[in-house]
């Protein structure tokens, strides 16, 4: 049986059985009342006849003879005849008059007249009303009993005495006249409470499955059970929402990924997450290279429903902050393949022109070109002032960069001030950084006027490498809806990156760049470009720690 049923089946046996003992009260309470009211107008009724004054003094007369008053003389009497009156009149049961030995005046049967009354009539007789349910000669009834007094009763004051009694009794069957129609109010009030509790009980099963979708306490119990060990076993982060927007479940890792403290029962626009979230809420998409907290984020929302019922959204999380970063250092480690390719594809080339040179016996040009080629280096890339740099890795990243630059219309130099004497120690996070720098650079200009320009600025010691990018680009211009932000702002895009080029990667490399850098150091923006007139675009720097190759002492020094 179903927990609903169970709980209609309670609902139905908890109001039955309340309004059957509430009948049984207002039954019990209506017959009492019944009761009361027979015995109040029983005694009224007695009341009256004993304050007659004929009634008074026709008893007190034959209480006064001492003996039995004849059978005879009563059936005809005053008294018989008022009470048969009284009783004709009011619908009692009976009439009887007694004097004070309890000899019958008056009775609806005649042939008990002058005999003694069959119930109890002392207590009467010392001068108290008595009130009850007694079985006479005429049956059950409820009656009262009230002692007649003489007619100078109040000039005697405390000495004066009963001369006789006045009983006065109803039949049951006319003090219940009006418990039928009792009973059949009551029982049509206790149908319509049954009818009431079966509509409450049905509306209330009804709302319980519409809140439980249906389920059972004991489905919702497995339900929960395995919520909880999915939400907690699972790497990705979930948020739930229900229809209205508010969280509803968020376990650890999706509040730590974006970095919210306890959201439940919250709305999602109001835990300040950031506006590209929201929107991918409300538009039920997915959204890659989300940077929250200095972490890339890939966030994924579905709605949900059950039997085509909306019933939420449900936010996937996942951390790319790895993934990405090694993307980048794979794309750094693409470039100088590239640039290795370039260059034995050129020493190749070089060796065929000296093997060709020996092979005509012209011994002296191929000499006189080798030479040349040891003075001009190992590949000539179109980089003004790469000499500057001593590392041939790093001399082969900055190349190869050119040529690419080169292809997209946009001229990579090395400042003239450059100075790096030292060798790469860590040639990976020097080349992520960079490549990222420059490429975000290179995007600024071709965004920019001509001549489009890149300028490389490389500058060591021992130990700390710095990096200056400089673009000819719009510069950083946060009052521009579609210029990129500032990273020191917070914001996700990055120089030349703006919000209409994330679909193509951009917009997250300068936040992983300085995520990247400030394991060694730090990235940051030295100047935002085209202010105070200057046609320069944005300058970012980089500082790196323990990447150079610290220099070895000559051992003769001493």
């Amino acid at each position: 049986m179903r927990f609903a049923t169970r709980v209609l089946l309670l609902q139905l046996a908890t109001v039955a059985a309340v309004v059957v003992v509430s009948c049984v009260v207002f039954l019990l309470l209506g017959i009492q009342q019944l009761r009361a009211e027979a015995e109040n107008s029983a005694l009224n009724i007695a009341r009256t006849i004993a304050a007659d004054p004929d009634v008074r003094t026709e008893v007190t007369r034959i209480s006064a003879d001492p003996g039995t008053p004849a059978a005879a003389d009563l059936v005809d009497g005053p008294l018989q005849t008022y009470a048969t009156a009284i009783t004709s009149t009011t619908g009692t049961l009976f009439v009887v008059i007694a004097d004070d030995h309890g000899i019958r005046l008056a009775h609806p049967d005649p042939a008990l007249l002058g005999q003694e009354v069959s119930t109890d009539y002392r207590e009467v007789l010392a001068g108290n009303e008595v009130v009850t349910w007694e079985t006479g000669t005429l049956g059950v009834s409820a009656r009262a009993k009230v002692p007649i007094y003489p007619l100078d009763a109040s000039e005697r004051g405390a000495n004066a005495s009963p001369v006789g009694e006045v009983s006065v009794g109803f039949e049951p069957a006319s003090v219940f006249d009006d418990l039928p129609a009792l009973a059949l109010a009551i029982s049509a009030v206790a149908a319509s409470a049954l009818a009431i509790g079966l509509i409450a009980a049905l509306l209330l099963r009804r709302r319980f499955e519409r809140l439980t979708l249906g389920l059972q306490p004991e489905d919702l119990v497995a339900l929960l059970q395995n919520q909880s060990a999915v939400l907690g076993g699972v790497g990705d982060g979930v948020l739930a929402l229900d229809p209205d927007g508010v969280v509803r479940v968020c376990n650890r890792t999706a509040a730590d990924l974006l970095g919210v403290g306890d959201v439940v029962g919250r709305r999602l626009a109001e835990i300040g997450l950031p506006t590209v979230v929201v929107d991918a809420v409300a538009d039920g998409t997915a959204r890659d290279g989300v940077v929250v907290g200095g972490r890339v984020l890939y966030v994924d929302s579905r709605p949900v429903q059950r039997e085509g019922r909306p019933i939420g959204d449900v936010l996937i999380v996942r951390d790319r902050t790895m993934l990405v970063g090694l993307s980048e250092r794979l794309e750094s480690v693409r470039v100088m393949t590239g640039a290795l390719r370039a260059q034995r594809h050129e020493f190749a080339n070089r060796m065929h022109v000296a093997v060709g040179l020996l092979d005509a016996d012209r011994a002296d040009d191929a000499r006189s070109f080798l030479g040349e080629q040891l003075a001009r280096g190992p590949v000539d890339y179109p980089v003004a002032h790469l000499d500057l740099i001593s590392d041939a890795a790093l001399q082969s990243l900055i190349g190869a960069k050119a040529i690419e630059a080169g292809e997209r219309g946009v001229q990579l130099s090395v400042a003239a001030d450059s100075l790096l004497v030292p060798q790469l120690d860590d040639l990976e996070d020097v080349a992520a950084v960079l490549g990222n720098l420059v490429d975000n650079a290179v995007s600024a200009a071709v965004r920019g006027a001509e001549p489009r320009e890149v300028e490389i600025g490389c500058y060591g010691d021992d130990m700390r490498l710095v990096l200056t990018v400089e673009d000819s680009g719009p510069g950083l211009d946060v009052d521009d809806p579609f210029a990129p932000r500032d990273i020191e702002t917070g914001a996700d895009a990055s120089t030349g990156a703006g919000d209409e080029d994330r679909v193509h990667g951009w917009g997250i490399g300068l936040r992983l760049s300085r995520e990247l850098a400030r394991r060694r150091g730090d990235v940051w923006v030295i100047d935002r470009g085209r202010t105070a007139g200057s046609a320069r675009g944005a300058v970012f720097g980089a500082r790196l720690e323990g990447v150079l190759r610290p220099a070895r002492r000559n051992e003769d020094t001493p």
